[in-house]
């Protein structure tokens, strides 16, 4: 999407997201099968079977996860052996989620002589009876280094960090913290590298927080990419009409507050930028909002659309899935409303947890319609699932993961003066003549997306690659050609001009879902994801099911085969 005011041309103006110093770049979905354990990327004829609705995530409590947890580090050595690490190399558990059946996928960071190898991270199958399902890895084969010992100073990698950030309109001349030591193992050979982080605020008010690699032998910059990830917003204020939020009442007064879900808080910023909090809004008869704009009187408009869309979406993904929050762990992000002044954007900051939103033009356009909001809450999901880095074809997937979730959210509320469509952003006028900011039924309708893969995709801005995957999940859900849906007319075309037969979206989203936390990696690319999101429909459906065919012939239509 093209920058909505002049801006350097390093910044992509759209919908947001953050991503973790420990999520590496694009690559394929590599699957290590064990014995008896097929691989529907490489058999796809496999009979089949009455599929497993115990494939399905179990909701466990934070007790029982703990748990889990323990077990899995305490086998991480013979876990490590077992799966064909080097000696040197160890597992570090990230996550573990238990299917209904008692499949257990349990997902690793990695380390190599006690150093956090990027481009590491690998998810392990295991079912109920023990027996080994699969890995699905980041990149294939064991990590091994010329040497540990650096030849290059920490300072040199750090103020080249420093000037990497002044370049991108950072005003921070000083790094975080002292470079750590990594191994650099997304591309090329393994080598030992720096990793320093830049802070402060980039040149329009947004966070910074630059990540830079430096190739710790020859100095030379390994990668840089930006963890707080700028989005475009303009638009119109945006609400659900008369809404009913859980607060908490302190004394005499009411804070915004969910206790019901996890301590939700929305906080105002007061139009300054940086990392405060702000004050948490506070009424004094629990009636919020006037309606208006976000330069009304008391400012609670936009706080109470974005505590609406917080409430939504927590009870989408529990309800949907079993999820409890976006790190499943009972806990809620916050939000902040009112950051900076005319601040057109919004995003996702994993530092903070939190949610952040700017008002728009002239400070009268909020960025908090129902979508938008579960988008940014996505990404907090996916940074803590699969890790998709925010670059190349892994980041138009972790986007379209953000639309793909949104849209459930949107469909979910049943919300009369936001109904649910395969729009995204519909409602904020992003170029101001009244349409979306994306289409998923053809993406190409906005200008600049993909409809259909092809090698230069991941080349294009990740807003726009995502719309291999934002097609396929449309097919998935409604088919090709023409259609009505809720008022809104689309039709979608495919890349061969075969015929696609929809599953409907609440299977769709199961699946997505369920390759998302399952088998997709940090480097999961568009081969991959069919790969994950064909076994995610063995799991849920059996291989050779309507719904596993459906997955296939989705791909297919937008090239992806």
């Amino acid at each position: 999407m093209s920058p909505l005011h002049s801006r350097r041309s390093r910044t992509k103006l759209t919908v947001i997201s953050a991503v973790s110093a420990g999520t590496l770049i694009s690559g394929g979905l590599a699957l290590t099968a064990f014995a008896g354990s097929p691989d529907p990327s490489t058999s796809p004829g496999a009979p089949a079977t009455a599929g497993s609705p115990g494939a399905a995530p179990a909701e466990l409590t934070e007790a029982e996860r703990a748990e889990l947890i323990r077990q899995a580090q305490a086998g991480a050595d013979d876990t490590a052996r077992r799966i064909g690490l080097g000696p040197d190399e160890r597992l570090v558990v990230k996550s573990v989620v238990q299917d209904v059946d008692g499949t257990v996928h349990t997902r690793y960071e990695r380390t190599y002589s006690g150093i956090p190898v990027l481009g590491g991270d690998l998810v392990v199958h295991t079912a109920g009876s023990g027996s080994s399902k699969g890995v699905t890895r980041a990149r294939k084969g064991t990590v091994e280094v010329a040497t540990l010992t650096p030849d290059v100073p920490a300072d040199r990698a750090q103020q080249q960090a420093v000037s990497a950030a002044e370049a991108q309109g950072s005003e921070r001349t000083t790094a975080d913290g002292a470079p750590r030591k990594v191994i650099w193992n997304v591309s090329g050979r393994p080598v030992l590298a720096y990793e320093t982080v830049v802070g402060g605020l980039q040149d329009d008010g947004t966070p910074n927080q630059l990540y830079v690699i430096t190739d710790a032998s020859t100095g030379k910059k390994l990668f840089e990419y930006q963890a707080v990830v700028t989005a475009t917003g303009t638009g119109r204020s945006q609400y659900a009409g008369k809404v009913a939020l859980n607060t908490a009442r302190s004394g005499s007064r009411y804070q915004l507050k969910d206790a019901t879900r996890g301590g939700h808080k929305v906080y105002n910023s007061k139009h300054t930028t940086g990392t405060s909090t702000g004050s948490l809004f506070i009424d004094k008869d629990n009636t919020w909002g006037d309606g208006r704009a976000s330069g009304s009187a008391t400012g609670q408009t936009a706080a109470v659309d974005v505590a609406y869309g917080a409430q939504k979406t927590w009870d989408f993904y529990k309800d949907t899935f079993g999820r409890l929050g976006i790190r499943n762990n009972g806990q809620a992000a916050y939000s902040r409303v009112h950051y900076g002044d005319q601040y057109q954007n919004a995003f996702w900051d994993d530092g903070c947890f939190c949610m952040t939103y700017g008002d728009g033009k002239a400070n009268t356009h909020p960025l908090t319609e129902l979508d938008v909001a579960a988008h940014e809450m996505t990404h907090g999901v996916t940074n803590s699932t699969a890790g998709l880095q925010y670059t190349g074809e892994s980041g138009g997937l972790n986007e379209a993961t953000s639309d793909i979730m949104g849209t459930g959210a949107e469909f979910y509320a049943k919300n009369r003066r936001d109904a649910g469509d395969y729009l995204i952003g519909e409602k904020i006028d992003l170029k101001g003549d009244g349409t979306p900011l994306r289409h998923m039924d053809r993406p190409s309708k906005d200008g600049a997306s993909a409809d259909y893969w092809s090698p230069s995709v991941g080349s294009l801005d990740v807003h726009h690659s995502s719309g291999v995957a934002n097609h396929f999940f449309y097919l998935l859900s409604e088919g090709s050609g023409a259609k009505t849906v809720n008022g809104v007319s689309y039709d979608s075309p495919t890349a061969d001009g075969a015929k696609v037969a929809g599953i409907g979206r609440a299977k769709a989203l199961q699946i997505w879902y369920k390759a998302l936390t399952t088998y997709f990696t940090s480097t999961t690319d568009y081969a991959g994801a069919r790969t994950g999101t064909l076994m995610a429909a063995r799991d849920l459906y059996g291989a050779g099911s309507t719904e596993y065919d459906a997955v296939r012939a989705a791909w297919s239509g937008v090239n992806v085969d």
